[in-house]
C-alpha cells in the first residue's frame, strides 16, 4: 500500500506554492512598515515552556501537544503556537536588556493534535508579530491596526475586528469567583475536562469546544463587569485610539482567547462569509516573568494561520500576483549546441531570466512540447550553425512572432522588454 501523509497535514504543490510566498511577502511587507523584524526559533522546546507559557489548564497542553521523550530522556514538544518560543528566544538572547520596544515577527510551522476542519490541520503554518516593552494602550492600537493592514493588504473584505479585555490577575480573582458560582450550577452537565478546570482556571471553560459546556456558558457572567479601574482606563483608551484613527470594531465579551497567557486587550479578526477567525490575539503583560521568573516586561502580538488565508483567498477569487513562469525555452539539437544552450541558460538566468533548457535527452518536437506545456513565454532552437553564427531566431510563444537575436546577455534585454 503506498505511503500517504498522516492525518490532519497536506503538501503544498508547485502550482500553488506562489500563493504562499505571495501571503509570506505580503507579511514581510507589513511588518518591516513598522520596524519589526524577524526572528527563528527551533520546531521543539523543553515541555516546561508551553505548561508554564501556555498554560497547564489550556486544552492545548492538556489534549492538544505533540509530546515525546528524547534519548537523553528530555521532555520535549513541538510547538503549538509561536509566542512561548518568542519570548524565551527574547530572554535567552538578552533581546529585553536592550533598547526596547522590541518588535519581532516570526513565520513558523505548529503542531496541534486536533480535529481537521476548514484551514486547521495538526501541522499548520503561522505568521505572527510581537511587541515587547510597551504597556501603554498605543502598542496595542498599533498591533491591532498592522493585524488590520495585514489582511486588508491581501484583498480580503468583510473581516470584522472584535475586541474585548479580559482584565488582570488582580480583577480575575473577583470573576473566577463569579464564575465558579455559576458553573457550580451545571457540575453534573460539564465536559470532565471542565469540571477539572472549575477551581483552578474556571475561565477556560469559557474556551471549551464541547457544544454541551458551549450552551451552558452562554448565560456566564461577563468579564467586563469586573474589570478594575486600571483595566478600565486601558480599555476604554484604546477604543478611543480605535475610533481617533477610523477602526471599526464590535466588543465581544466572549472572546477570552484559548491560551493563559493573556491579559487585558484580546482581539480577532473574522471573516464574516464562514465566520472564521482569520487573525487573533492580545495582550499578555505576565508572560515574561512566567518563564523569566526575574523580568517583568509587557508584551502583545498576533498570530495568523496561513491555511485558512489562503483558502479564503481562493474561495473570493483574490489575487496572488503572477505565478512564476519560465521566459525562455531552449532545445538543443546535438551535443555542442547542448553544451553552448547548457552555458548561455547560466548567463540569462545571473542576468534575472527564468530560463531552462533540456536535460531529459528529448527530440526537438517533445522539446516543443514541454515548452508549450510549461506555458514558456519565449524558445529559440539551438543546432550546429547557430552555434557557430551565435545568432538564432527568438519565438514568441504567445503569439508567434519571430525575430533573430544575438545569442549572449543581450537576450536578457530583448526578453525583458518583451
Amino acid at each position: 500500500m503506498a505511503v500517504k501523509a498522516p492525518r490532519g497535514t497536506h503538501d503544498v504543490l508547485p502550482s500553488d506554492s506562489y500563493k504562499w510566498r505571495y501571503v509570506e511577502e505580503t507579511a514581510d511587507r507589513i511588518c518591516r512598515s513598522a520596524g519589526y523584524k524577524e526572528i527563528r526559533f527551533p520546531t521543539f522546546e523543553e515541555t516546561e515552556l508551553f505548561q508554564r507559557g501556555v498554560g497547564d489548564t489550556t486544552d492545548i497542553v492538556q489534549k492538544e501537544m505533540y509530546t515525546f521523550t528524547d534519548k537523553g530522556e528530555r521532555s520535549l514538544t513541538l510547538r503549538p503556537e509561536g509566542t512561548a518560543s518568542a519570548v524565551r528566544l527574547c530572554v535567552e538572547n538578552g533581546l529585553l536588556t536592550g533598547a526596547l520596544p522590541v518588535k519581532a515577527y516570526y513565520k513558523i510551522t505548529a503542531f496541534r493534535y486536533e480535529k481537521p476542519q476548514q484551514g486547521r490541520y495538526r501541522e499548520f503554518n503561522q505568521f505572527g508579530m510581537e511587541l515587547y516593552g510597551a504597556s501603554a494602550p498605543t502598542a496595542d492600537a498599533e498591533m491591532i491596526s498592522l493585524a488590520e493592514d495585514f489582511i486588508k493588504s491581501l484583498g480580503i473584505k468583510g473581516a470584522k475586528l472584535r475586541i474585548n479585555s479580559i482584565g488582570c490577575p488582580e480583577c480575575r480573582k473577583g470573576y473566577h469567583k463569579a464564575l465558579q458560582e455559576y458553573f457550580s450550577q451545571y457540575k453534573e452537565e460539564l465536559c470532565e475536562t471542565c469540571n477539572t478546570r472549575l477551581e483552578r482556571n474556571p475561565m477556560r471553560i469559557l474556551d471549551c469546544k464541547s457544544p454541551i459546556c458551549k450552551n451552558i456558558t452562554k448565560n456566564a457572567p461577563i468579564i467586563t463587569d469586573f474589570l478594575c479601574d486600571d483595566c478600565r482606563a486601558h480599555y476604554e483608551e484604546l477604543k478611543a485610539l480605535l475610533d481617533n484613527c477610523g477602526t471599526t470594531y464590535e466588543e465581544d465579551p466572549g472572546i477570552v482567547r484559548g491560551l493563559d497567557y493573556y491579559t487585558r486587550t484580546v482581539f480577532e479578526l473574522i471573516h464574516d462569509k464562514t465566520g472564521l477567525a482569520l487573525l487573533a490575539g492580545g495582550r499578555y503583560d505576565g508572560l515574561v516573568k512566567e518563564i523569566d521568573g526575574k523580568m517583568d516586561v509587557p508584551g502583545i502580538g498576533f498570530a495568523s494561520g496561513l491555511e485558512r488565508l489562503v483558502s479564503v483567498m481562493e474561495e473570493e477569487g483574490l489575487s496572488f500576483g503572477e505565478e512564476p513562469t519560465t521566459d525562455l525555452y531552449i532545445a538543443s539539437i546535438g551535443e555542442n549546441a547542448l553544451r553552448f544552450s547548457s552555458a548561455l541558460a547560466r548567463k540569462l538566468r545571473n542576468c534575472g531570466i527564468n530560463v531552462e533548457t533540456d536535460i531529459m535527452a528529448r527530440s526537438l518536437k517533445a522539446q516543443m512540447k514541454y515548452a508549450d506545456k510549461i506555458a514558456a513565454k519565449y524558445s529559440v532552437v539551438i543546432g550546429d550553425s547557430e552555434t557557430e553564427n551565435g545568432e538564432a531566431e527568438l519565438k514568441n510563444m504567445l503569439n508567434g512572432e519571430r525575430s533573430k537575436v544575438k545569442l549572449d546577455e543581450s537576450l536578457a534585454i530583448i526578453i525583458r522588454k518583451g
